[in-house]
C-alpha cells in the first residue's frame, strides 16, 4: 500500500486545530442528561495493611428500584502496570469497609437484610424494614456472613488488632420488658428530647462466627457484654495499633447540633472497659485516626474551635497527646483549607488542601515542622488512603475534563506517576466537557475574590455569553477544578446547554485564609451577595457576560443567596432555588445545626434581632420581579422545608412567575430516590431556558 504524504498539508491540519482547540472538542457528542445521571460517586477508598489491593465503595441510581446502589470492589495490584478490579459485593447495600489488620478480612455495614425498629427512632416499637450491621467477607472473596445483630443500627466500629475480634456501637439496647412498658404508657407518642438514648460498645468474635458459618444461635454466644455505655452517640471508634485501646468520637444521640456538649473524644482501655474522657473542646471532631505509635490521635475540625470560643474557620487538622491530653495543630502555617486527611507508616501526615480553585496533595513530617506540597497534578485530591505496612498512597483525582477516578501511587513523593484503578466514568471520557478558568474581580472594600468560569464546549473563552451564576452551598465550600456530576453540581450540563457557568467563592468560602472565611459573619448573605454581584458587574464590564441573558441559582445556602439576590437586583431573568432560607428564626428553630446558625448570625434571635431581620430576605419580597423555580425535600430540616412554602406563597401573592416542587420523603441530601435528583436538575434546566432570554 502507498501513501502520499504532503507536509505541507500536514502542517496546516496541525496548525488549524492548535488554533481552534474547541473544534476539537466539538468533535466528541454531547453529552445527555440521563448519562450525567449515570455517573458513579466513589464514596471510600482503603488500602490493605500491605499496600497489595483496594477496597473502594461506590455509589450510583439503582433507576429500576428507585434507590441509590452502594457496591464494594476490589482492587488488586499486581506489577507496575497490572491489576485486577472486581465487583466484591452484590447486595447494593454495603458502605464503609475496613481491612482486618492480617489483611485477610473486610468488614463493612450494610443494611441488606437484618430487621428494623418499628415505630419512631426515638421510640423502643418496631416496624418492618432494615438496620445497618457489620457483614464481614474474606479478601479472597466468597459469601459475606453477618458480625452483629439485633434490632438497633451499628453506628460506628473498628478490628481488633487480632484480626478477629469487631468492636462496634449501637443505641443501648431495650428489653423487651422496656419496649412493652414504653408502648403501652406513651402508644405511638414520641418524647421529643426525654426518650433519647445514648450508645453501649460490645465486642464480636468474628472467627467464632466465620466457623459457625453465621448461624443465628451462633451470635449469642459470640457476643459480649457493653464494655462501656456513653450518654451520646458514637460517630467514629478506632482500635489503637497496639490493641490496648479504643477511641470513641461522640456526637448528640439524636445527631442535632444545637450544643457542643455532646462533641467529645473518649478513650476505652482494653480489655477492662475503663472508660474516660480524652478531650473536650468547642469542636465537632471528625476522621479519627491514631498514629502508628498509638500514642496520638488525628483529627480533623470543619466546624467550631480547638483553641477557644466556638468559630467556623477553614478546616484544619490536629492531634492530641492521649497521655497528656495536649493538641497540637498540624499545617499551622496553611493559609487554605485541610479537606482530607491519612497518617502515613512513619506517623506524617499525607494530607489534600485547598487554596484557591484547586485542591493539591501534601506532606508534613511532624508538626510544626514545613507543610510541602507533593509534585503532583493540577486539579482536586480527595479520599486519601494510606497503607500501614507500606509507602503507597491511593486517592480519588479529578479536573473539569478528567471524571474522578482511583489512582494508586508506589509513594506520595511519586505521585506524579500515579496511575488510574478504576474506569467507572469512563463514558464522560467520550463526551465533549466543558473547560474552565479561574476568575478574579475587586470587592468594593478592596478584598480580591475570586471564583470559576465554565464555559460551553467549544466556546472557551468567548464573549458575550449568556450566563448562569451558580452559588455553591456550605458556605464554608469552595468550587474549582474538580469533576461535577450530580443533582448539586450540575455546571457542566448547563454549560452543555449553551450557559456560561460562574461559580462566585464569595466572603464565607474556604481556600482563601480564614480572614475571607469569617468575613460572612454577621453580614450572612449581604455581605457575600455583595461579592457575587460585584462578581457578575466585572463580568458584563469584560465583556464575557450579557447582560440582557443573566440567571442565577444555588442549593441549600446557594438557595439562600439566590432567594435574597433577587430581592437586591431585577437584573437575573430567571432564577432556580432549592432548599434556601428567606427568614431565620423559624429556620433556627427546626434546623439540625442551629448552633452554626446562631454563630453566624451574631447571637440567638433574641439577642441578635436587628442583624437577622437585616439579613432577612422576606422583609424585602415585595421587591423581586424574577420568575423563581423552588424545589425541597418534604422532610428537610436542615433548611426548614417550611422556608421553600413561604417563598412561594410570597411570590405567588406578588403575581411573579414561580413554581415549587417538593420531593417526598427527601430530607437535605436528597439521597433517598436518584430520580428525584435527575427531575430537580431536568425542571431547572428548562426554567432557565424559558425565562432566561437565551
Amino acid at each position: 500500500m502507498t501513501t502520499n504524504r504532503n507536509p505541507i498539508s500536514i502542517l496546516a491540519v496541525i496548525l488549524f486545530f492548535v488554533s481552534f482547540p474547541g473544534l476539537v472538542l466539538a468533535q466528541k457528542p454531547p453529552l445527555a442528561l440521563d448519562e450525567f445521571f449515570n455517573s458513579v460517586d466513589i464514596r471510600t477508598v482503603k488500602l490493605s495493611p500491605d499496600g497489595s489491593a483496594v477496597v473502594i465503595a461506590t455509589e450510583r441510581a439503582d433507576w429500576k428500584n428507585n434507590r441509590w446502589r452502594d457496591d464494594l470492589w476490589l482492587y488488586r495490584l499486581a506489577g507496575a502496570e497490572g491489576g485486577t478490579l472486581i465487583q466484591l459485593t452484590q447486595s447494593g447495600h454495603d458502605t464503609k469497609p475496613e481491612w482486618s489488620p492480617d489483611g485477610r478480612w473486610i468488614a463493612f455495614l450494610s443494611d441488606r437484610g437484618s430487621p428494623k425498629p418499628e415505630g419512631d427512632d426515638e421510640t423502643g416499637g418496631k416496624k418492618p424494614g432494615s438496620v445497618k450491621q457489620v457483614y464481614v467477607i474474606s479478601s479472597g472473596g466468597g459469601e459475606a456472613f453477618p458480625a452483629t445483630f439485633g434490632e438497633e443500627e451499628v453506628h460506628a466500629f473498628d478490628w481488633w488488632r487480632d484480626s478477629r475480634h469487631i468492636f462496634y456501637a449501637t443505641r443501648i439496647p431495650w428489653t423487651k420488658e422496656q419496649q412493652e412498658a414504653y408502648k403501652k404508657e406513651w402508644k405511638d407518642v414520641v418524647q421529643y428530647r426525654e426518650s433519647e438514648r445514648g450508645d453501649a460498645v460490645r465486642g464480636v468474635d468474628v472467627t467464632y462466627l466465620a466457623d459457625q458459618k453465621a448461624a443465628a444461635s451462633g451470635a449469642e454466644t459470640a457476643a459480649q457484654p457493653a464494655l462501656a455505655t456513653l450518654p451520646y452517640r458514637v460517630d467514629v471508634l478506632r482500635s489503637s495499633p497496639d490493641g490496648q485501646r479504643l477511641a470513641l468520637e461522640t456526637i448528640p444521640p439524636s445527631e442535632r447540633q444545637d450544643s457542643m456538649e455532646a462533641y467529645n473524644i473518649y478513650l476505652v482501655d482494653l480489655p477492662g472497659g475503663k472508660l474516660s474522657l480524652l478531650s473536650h473542646t468547642q469542636a465537632v471532631y471528625e476522621r479519627l485516626s491514631w498514629s502508628p505509635d498509638s500514642r496520638h490521635l488525628f483529627f480533623l475540625v470543619q466546624n467550631g474551635s480547638v483553641e477557644g470560643p466556638y468559630q467556623d474557620v477553614q478546616p484544619r487538622v490536629y492531634s492530641i497527646d492521649t497521655q497528656t491530653g495536649a493538641i497540637e495543630r498540624w499545617s499551622s502555617h496553611f493559609d487554605g483549607a485541610i479537606t482530607g486527611y491519612a497518617v502515613l507508616p512513619d506517623g506524617s501526615l499525607f494530607a489534600a488542601g485547598r487554596l484557591g480553585t484547586e485542591v493539591a496533595a501534601y506532606t508534613e513530617r511532624n508538626v510544626g515542622a514545613e507543610f510541602s506540597r507533593l509534585k503532583g497534578w493540577t486539579g482536586t485530591y480527595e479520599r486519601l488512603a494510606t497503607a500501614e505496612h507500606s509507602d503507597r498512597v491511593a486517592f480519588v483525582y479529578s479536573t473539569l475534563l478528567k471524571p474522578a477516578e482511583v489512582y494508586v501511587a508506589d509513594s506520595p513523593a511519586t505521585l506524579s506517576e500515579a496511575r488510574a484503578i478504576t474506569s467507572f466514568n469512563h463514558l464522560f471520557t467520550e463526551r465533549a466537557l466543558p473547560e474552565g478558568k479561574p476568575y478574579r474581580w475587586t470587592a468594593d472594600d478592596g478584598t480580591q475574590v475570586e471564583g470559576m468560569l465554565i464555559y460551553p464546549p467549544g466556546q472557551f473563552e468567548a464573549k458575550n455569553l449568556p450566563m448562569f451564576t451558580f452559588i455553591h452551598g456550605g458556605p464554608a465550600d469552595a468550587d474549582g477544578n474538580h469533576f461535577e456530576a450530580d443533582w448539586y453540581q450540575w455546571a457542566a450540563l448547563a454549560a452543555i446547554q449553551g450557559w456560561l457557568v460562574f461559580e462566585p467563592n464569595y466572603r464565607g468560602s474556604v481556600g482563601y485564609g480564614d480572614k475571607f472565611t469569617l468575613g460572612i459573619i454577621p453580614h450572612l448573605v449581604s455581605r457575600p451577595g455583595k461579592d457575587i454581584l460585584e462578581g457578575v458587574d466585572a463580568l458584563v464590564k469584560d465583556g464575557i457576560a450579557d447582560p440582557a441573558r443573566l440567571t442565577i441559582g444555588g442549593y441549600s445556602y446557594g438557595g439562600y443567596m439566590t432567594n435574597w439576590l433577587i430581592t437586591q437586583t431585577t437584573r437575573f431573568k430567571a432564577a432556580v432555588t432549592g432548599a434556601g432560607a428567606v427568614e431565620h428564626v423559624a429556620n433556627w428553630g427546626n434546623d439540625d445545626v442551629s448552633f452554626d446558625d446562631a454563630y453566624f448570625l451574631g447571637g440567638l434571635p433574641w439577642n441578635a434581632e436587628k442583624n437577622i431581620n437585616d439579613e432577612t430576605a422576606i422583609w424585602q419580597m415585595n421587591k423581586v420581579r424574577t420568575p423563581t423555580h423552588i424545589v425541597a425535600g418534604g422532610d428537610d430540616i436542615r433548611v426548614y422545608v417550611g422556608e421553600d412554602y413561604l417563598l412561594e406563597r410570597a411570590l405567588h401573592v406578588l403575581g411573579i412567575p414561580s413554581t415549587l416542587l417538593i420531593l417526598p420523603g427527601e430530607g437535605h441530601s436528597l439521597d433517598k430516590n436518584p430520580w428525584h435528583g435527575k427531575i430537580k436538575v431536568r425542571e431547572e434546566l428548562k426554567w432557565l431556558g424559558k425565562y432566561g432570554g437565551k
